[in-house]
């Protein structure tokens, strides 16, 4: 089973490899080595900046680690949705593990910065103890009400939890408007990119199960608004996620 998606920067896309993948799915275990190099790496940066041999991406189920080969730069893997929060890999450091449910490594290479997207949408749970023997049953969604995707798909909601349930969704730019005053830097690109990463998430893009990406979703916000509501992955007590200083709300 596939627990970790690796989006490569736009630089990746080589006019000599017209099939190179878009994304590149690992099983826990599995490890990609991205450089410079074509011939030595699953993931070529064709770029003078990058290492030849720069780094290493190993699935560990719900989370990965990273290697960074480069002798000289140090690499940052930021999360989208922590305001600032990161972690510096050092020249050299092997298998630093990274605990972020998605995560944007930046490596500096002359004078640019480039992004390799990694996520990590699985999540495992403790079984509880004294219950029947044999195999647990495998949640059918995991949503984290702290994260900012989670806001964004309230905001979603929140005219049909409101009592109309006929309601038109939100535009974008009405979801960005909603958000911003717990997240003043929302824009219509982190929304868009929280509304791909929930079709994702909520299966309703082919996932980490399947490297086949799926035909395009038309409908993303109509499919992702049913779901959610359908399944009570929202309710309108969840609301209060949109609210402005809402009390308990991690703002990450």
């Amino acid at each position: 089973m596939y627990s970790i998606i690796v989006v490569p920067p736009p630089t990746t896309e080589d006019e000599n490899q017209p099939n190179q993948p878009v994304q590149h799915r690992l099983a826990p275990g599995e490890r990609l080595g991205f450089g410079r190099s074509v011939s030595d790496n699953d993931l070529a940066i064709v770029h003078d900046g990058v290492s030849r041999r720069a780094g290493e991406i190993t699935a560990q189920g719900a989370f990965w680690i990273l290697s960074n080969l480069s002798r000289e730069q140090t690499y940052v893997v930021e999360n989208p949705e922590g305001a600032g929060e990161h972690i510096k890999v050092g020249p050299g450091r092997l298998d630093a593990p990274i605990p972020f449910e998605f995560s944007r490594i930046v490596l500096p290479a002359a004078g640019d910065l480039l992004a390799i997207e990694v996520w990590a949408p699985r999540h495992d749970y403790l079984s509880s103890e004294g219950g029947l023997d044999g195999a647990t049953t495998a949640p059918a969604f995991s949503v984290d009400r702290t994260k900012r995707y989670f806001a964004v798909l309230a905001a979603l909601c929140e005219p049909r939890l409101r009592g109309e349930p006929h309601a038109a969704l939100p535009t974008v730019d009405q979801v960005v408007d909603r958000l911003r005053p717990n997240w003043p830097a929302a824009s219509r690109t982190s929304v868009q990119w929280n509304i791909d990463y929930l079709a994702v998430k909520l299966r309703l893009k082919p996932g980490p199960e399947t490297a086949d990406t799926g035909p395009r979703l038309n409908g993303k916000k109509e499919s992702l608004v049913s779901l959610a509501l359908r399944f009570d992955l929202v309710r309108e007590d969840d609301l209060f996620v949109l609210r402005e200083s809402a009390p308990g709300r991690v703002t990450r």
